[in-house]
């Protein structure tokens, strides 16, 4: 079993006011897909980063936090501009693939039902994995972005994950609160295919120093790969 390691140059679901100055000091890193939120930072500064991201021979990650309908898909507009490789997040799906459709950009909506900022995952279990089912046979998209550890229903967030990428069958991201070995360790038992990780990064939560040495104690935990 083996989940991707996704980088998000984030904390409290904002991009980080310095991600350039973060990225290009990470940039003998061995991570391979790198992230960043739709807030944070203006659009010129995303693009620029993203065009950094891409120039390594990386793959950049933009994730729509955006808590209404006008600035999802602004957002999604800025991912086109920026040519991001991937999409994650957004509830507006039909606008969504429609806006994305001929695009080469890999779409990860959220599944269930998302709530503020910082965001969480709301609704039962069984309805997110009810949720996640009707999600996955849409074409156009491509994965599923799950806030594993922010549901507040009952039940455990790994098996919620279980659950949510057995009804999907395409591949599933764990994104947000993932802040120590344990839970790291859980989303690749659940196989998942990546998990995010960006404000325990920025809180020194995996037990180093710097943040290149907390990539590489995430990178040395059995199942992590770029």
């Amino acid at each position: 079993m083996s989940s991707h390691f996704i980088l998000m140059l984030t904390e409290n679901d904002a991009t980080v006011p310095d991600a350039l100055e973060v990225y290009d000091g990470l940039r003998d890193s061995s991570v391979f897909y790198v992230g960043f939120k739709d807030i944070g930072l203006p659009v010129r500064s995303l693009k620029k980063l993203a065009q950094r991201i891409r120039a390594d021979g990386r793959k950049a990650m933009l994730e729509v936090v955006a808590t209404n309908r006008e600035g999802e898909l602004d957002s999604i507009r800025a991912a086109l501009d920026m040519n991001v490789d991937y999409l994650l997040g957004g509830c507006n799906l039909e606008e969504a693939l429609a806006m994305l459709q001929g695009s080469p950009i890999q779409y990860f909506p959220f599944v269930g039902r998302t709530v503020g900022h910082p965001t969480v995952l709301e609704g039962t279990m069984d309805e997110i994995v009810e949720d996640a089912r009707r999600i996955a046979s849409m074409p156009g998209v491509h994965g599923l972005d799950l806030l594993a550890y922010r549901f507040a229903g009952a039940g455990e967030p790994a098996e919620l994950l279980r659950r949510v990428r057995k009804a999907a069958r395409i591949p599933v991201i764990a994104a947000g609160s993932i802040d120590g070995e344990e839970r790291v360790r859980a989303v690749i038992e659940a196989k998942a295919w990546g998990f995010t990780v960006g404000s325990a990064l920025f809180r020194g939560m995996f037990g180093k120093d710097s943040l290149q040495a907390q990539i590489n104690a995430i990178f040395q935990i059995d199942g992590v790969m770029a």
